[in-house]
């Protein structure tokens, strides 16, 4: 861990390569005045919107719509089977079903989808996506979503990623603007070009989204446990029966209420996870790179936290113009796969970090329990 004192409070960073932009943005947050104690940084961090992904940012009295993020609840879930054998005809099969089941990238089921969370959907935002969000309830989304086939070199295991979808974004973009309208009407002194406008939790306004953002972060676990479902029955139709173990769920985009360092604040985990004593975690790799089961150690000065995957080292144009699609490929022989052309190398294992660095730099951190070998994966 380093440690940069340049700022109101301190920055605490679980790496050494911090890109320039990302490295601002801490700035940003650690001279925010209801920022707590230190700002975080874990070790797959990168510019993102407002805050950086990897970011970990202890609040007194106030919420930050943009230190949450706009894919609300968006978390790994991870299952071990008692599947011993597997073949690659199987598994293309499984795969095959999945793309058949589960809509990927924009695409959402023809009919709404029973499961949705009933505690809240009263909400204002919630309220008016309710029937959009009842169709893309068990889909997976784009970009670096996925649902991956793993083996800890005994059994077989699932592992999905995806979040809260569009009903996420629609309420991260509606009190992201709210703050705006109201800070500016505050004269804050947090600047509006740092996209960090924040909402009182004691305002109607903060309540609101703490209810909505709550919903969504239920919403996007319920999403996973629906393609969940659709998988165990395709492993069945493919392998025949079998036994799993109770899944693993963990967010990496929401904020939470803790107690850390004697005081009550507002945790903001945005691309960072939980990492309290004990309790088990899920840190993947990129689809061509070994993932990881983990147990937190929790370490008070992550904040409880660590790393939501390996982060990415390029962004999604550079990867494109930079990857060579052939040495991808070849990287990734033996894995069922979909890079066919250079558009699909922003999400090549090249774009990512080296998780094994990023393992090693929050050993502090987590323990592997579990490291999990990528057999097949369908990306979003």
């Amino acid at each position: 861990m380093r440690v940069n004192t340049s700022e109101l409070i301190p920055i605490k960073l679980w790496l050494d390569d911090m890109e320039e932009g990302a490295m601002a943005q801490a700035r940003h947050l650690a001279r925010l005045p209801f920022a707590f104690k230190h700002i975080a940084i874990m070790p797959n961090a990168h510019l993102g919107y407002g805050m950086p992904i990897g970011g970990v940012l202890a609040t007194k009295g106030v919420i930050i719509p943009n230190a949450v993020g706009v894919d609300i609840g968006c978390g790994m879930l991870a299952m071990r089977t008692s599947i011993r054998k597997t073949t690659e005809e199987g598994l293309k099969k499984v795969m095959g079903k999945i793309r058949e089941a589960i809509p990927v990238g924009f695409k959402s089921h023809d009919t709404p989808q029973q499961g949705m969370p009933c505690q809240g959907f009263d909400t204002p935002i919630v309220a008016q996506h309710t029937t959009k969000a009842r169709k893309s309830l068990g889909t997976l989304g784009g970009g670096n979503h996925f649902i991956e086939l793993q083996t800890d070199e005994e059994y077989l295991w699932v592992m999905i990623h995806s979040g809260s979808r569009n009903l996420g974004k629609q309420v991260a973009d509606h009190y992201n603007k709210v703050a705006r309208e109201l800070n500016k009407k505050w004269f804050s002194s947090v600047p509006a070009d740092h996209d960090l406008a924040f909402l009182p939790l004691d305002s109607e306004e903060g309540r609101q989204y703490m209810r909505e953002m709550n919903y969504c972060v239920e919403y996007a676990l319920k999403n996973r446990q629906c393609m969940l479902q659709r998988v165990k029955e395709i492993l069945g139709q493919v392998f025949g029966y079998y036994n799993y173990e109770t899944p693993i769920n963990i967010a990496h985009n929401y904020a939470r209420l803790e107690n850390h360092f004697g005081q009550n604040v507002m945790v903001h985990r945005k691309g960072a996870t939980s990492a309290k004593s004990g309790e088990l975690g899920i840190i993947p790799g990129s689809q061509g790179t070994a993932s990881y089961i983990v147990r937190g150690l929790g370490n008070p000065q992550s904040f409880n936290s660590c790393s939501h995957g390996a982060g990415r080292r390029m962004g999604r144009k550079q990867a494109k113009r930079e990857l060579n699609l052939r040495a991808q490929q070849a990287f990734m022989q033996g894995i069922i796969h979909g890079i066919r052309t250079d558009e699909d190398l922003d999400e090549a294992p090249g774009a990512y970090k080296d998780i094994y660095r990023v393992m090693e730099n929050q050993k502090d951190l987590v323990e592997i329990v579990t490291p999990l070998r990528p057999l097949a994966v369908v990306k979003g």
